[in-house]
């Protein structure tokens, strides 16, 4: 045992001698070339001033071996920045400004020993950053469970919409469910609050730390109730799909089951009637909220694929509180139309775990606020992920308010 303990010590201390010996011969990386001289500077410097940010064009300097354009720069916040740009170019973006005041610059060309010019000193003044219009559009108003953030972000900048609460200190805490985008129209609920009037303090963020003012408001959000399923009733009219060999009842969507085979809704995939639509009752007439779909999740060797085959990619959600022969055009209320996306974006038949995630615990599908209470509600399928208007859906849950 001392002896195995022994030539195990001799064969450690024999890897050090050689790392540390390979470490004295292995300074890192060194420049390309071995040129001291420095280059000389860039010329015509041009400034174009946008929204939290400034372009330069400029002049390259004729070294031979010159290798980039660095731009050294410290954002009103503190943040020190460095941009490059390729001597294939002859213009840079400079990004991250607040736009609250001008900020001064240093432009050096360096070469292939990583030897810099002298600094070129310019003077820029962006306009304001995107954030300021994106806050000045911004509105709260009480939703369902909580409260609805709208704004427009028409440049799609990546923001972060930081909602916040005191916490037991006092001090304003943002949510986790904030919200971090960067869609052009911002449209989300925050959900999970007693219908209490209670206050919040909401500030728009850039990703490099700038921050607008904070709007502060009291809401007091909506009632919302997740509806008794012992109260709905599968509907069957006259232009409803059929389901396959009438195996899979309408009372599959809302029995309990999810992601189950036995106890997922399924049309025949074989009828041609159009577009797939389901019917069912939900007992009484409700102010909704929001549909939270389970799309089948089918087996494949050996995972569960969720954007697949007959799980819906369009859809169209209907209501009304009385029955006629089917006919959409007539007493039924579109209350939203839909599209489902995979995270990933992979091609079809490839999923990865964001696509797991997304899908494993349902998704909501909002209904507008002017949208009419209603009793029966129909889905209709625009299209599935193969193509077609067959739907494989697993379960439903119907939130809202039956008081409203």
């Amino acid at each position: 045992m001392k002896r195995i303990i022994k030539s195990s010590l001799r064969i450690f201390m024999l890897s050090l001698i050689v790392t540390f010996a390979a470490c004295s011969e292995d300074q890192g990386p060194k420049p390309l070339e071995s040129n001291s001289n420095a280059p000389a500077e860039v010329t015509n410097v041009v400034i174009e001033n946008l929204p939290g940010k400034a372009k330069l064009t400029y002049t390259l300097p004729s070294d031979e071996d010159l290798l980039y354009i660095v731009a050294r720069y410290t954002l009103e916040n503190g943040t020190p920045m460095e941009v490059k740009a390729s001597y294939y170019s002859n213009s840079m973006l400079l990004e991250g400004f607040a736009g609250q005041s001008p900020t001064e610059i240093k432009i050096y060309a360096v070469n292939r020993s990583e030897a810099e010019s002298n600094p070129v000193s310019v003077t820029v003044a962006p306009l304001k950053a995107p954030i300021f219009d994106i806050f000045d559009s911004l509105i709260a108003q009480p939703d369902f469970g909580g409260i609805r953030i709208t704004a427009d972000n028409p440049t799609k900048e990546e923001i972060g919409i930081l909602v916040m609460q005191k916490n037991i200190q006092g001090d304003w805490v943002p949510l986790r469910t904030s919200i971090y985008t960067s869609v052009d129209e911002v449209k989300q609920s925050l959900r999970g609050f007693e219908p209490v009037d209670q206050e919040f303090a909401i500030v728009v963020r850039d990703k490099w730390l700038n921050y607008t003012d904070t709007l502060v408001t009291n809401i007091e959000p909506l009632f919302e109730q997740l509806m008794p399923k012992s109260g709905f009733v599968g509907v069957k009219l006259p232009n409803d799909a059929k389901t396959i060999d009438n195996a899979y009842p309408i009372s599959n969507l809302f029995d309990g089951q999810f992601l189950e085979y036995w106890g997922s809704y399924f049309t025949d995939r074989t009828i041609d009637v159009g577009n797939h639509l389901v019917t069912f009752d939900i007992g009484k007439a409700t102010k909704l909220s929001r549909l939270r779909l389970w799309q089948f999740s089918e087996p494949i060797g050996g995972q569960r694929l969720y954007y697949y085959l007959g799980a819906m990619k369009k859809f169209r959600i209907w209501g009304s509180n009385t029955l006629n022969d089917g006919t959409l055009d007539s007493n039924w209320t579109l209350m939203g139309e839909y599209e489902i996306k995979k995270p990933s974006g992979l091609p079809y038949g490839q999923e990865n775990n964001d696509d797991l995630l997304a899908a494993r615990d349902g998704a909501d599908y909002e209904v507008a606020l002017d949208k009419p209470a209603v009793r029966y509600l129909r889905i209709e399928c625009l299209e599935n992920w193969i193509g077609g208007k067959f739907m494989a859906v697993s379960e439903v849950h119907v939130y809202g308010n039956p008081n409203f």
